[in-house]
């Protein structure tokens, strides 16, 4: 079978002399360098501002990003960020919850799960808020800010993520503070890791051009009833 497609696949001819050598070198730490230099810029801009649920400071509102469903129910991942959003609650480090993410198929509703996980813990029905159109991280965002109305709050999210949605949220308009709830480094974690790298290229263009999300609509009032609700208690 080999000899068959050897002729088909294409050659590849390595430089031979040395300052060709040398360029192709430059060339290879020149893109290199370009394809991390966004994942640098996360790391070294946000780092103050990313911590635990101990170290986090009091916000009206946790946003919780969507991590995917198991038959219908929040992922491992998914539950251990709603976990830390449930402590920070119930330390009364947050008064509301904005729970964000995938709703774009009737099949399919990360909002929805997520949503009845924290009330089956005890997070009273209206302070737990759902976005059905947080498709990805600026989405989510920006819509917090445009259509929910936060301007503060605490952010969760695996430790692999936090950066980033971090990075975004800040350019969306929201003062923030990000909570990496730690995992295990299993085969997930470094998946999760390494999608990091080309969407850390994204969030950067997204943190530079700031576009509408996705669906952006009329702004909605399930923040203010929560916190109003909540100075009422």
């Amino acid at each position: 079978m080999g000899w068959i497609l050897r002729p088909w696949l294409p050659r590849l001819r390595l430089p031979r002399t040395r300052r060709a050598q040398r360029r192709a070198f430059q060339a290879a730490a020149l893109l290199s360098a370009l394809a991390l230099a966004p994942s640098t810029w996360l790391w070294l801009s946000e780092g103050d501002h990313v911590g635990t649920v101990e170290s986090a400071p009091s916000a009206p509102v946790a946003v919780v990003f969507g991590a995917g469903l198991f038959d219908g129910e929040p992922s491992p991942y998914l539950a251990h960020r709603l976990d830390a959003a449930l402590t920070l609650y119930q330390q009364r480090k947050v008064q509301a919850i904005l729970v964000t993410g995938d709703n774009s198929r009737s099949s399919y509703n990360e909002p929805d799960a997520m949503r009845r996980y924290l009330v089956g813990h005890g997070v009273p029905d209206i302070r737990v808020v759902e976005d059905y159109a947080g498709f990805d991280t600026w989405d989510s965002c920006a819509r917090a800010r445009r259509i929910f109305g936060v301007d503060r709050a605490v952010l969760v999210s695996q430790s692999f993520h936090v950066r980033r949605a971090l990075a975004l949220c800040r350019a969306a308009g929201i003062d923030s503070y990000a909570v990496g709830v730690p995992e295990p480094a299993d085969a997930t974690w470094y998946y999760g890791g390494l999608r990091e790298v080309p969407g850390a290229g994204k969030a950067a263009l997204n943190a530079w051009l700031r576009p509408d999300p996705h669906f952006l609509g009329v702004p909605e009032p399930g923040i203010a009833r929560a916190l109003a609700d909540a100075a009422r208690h």
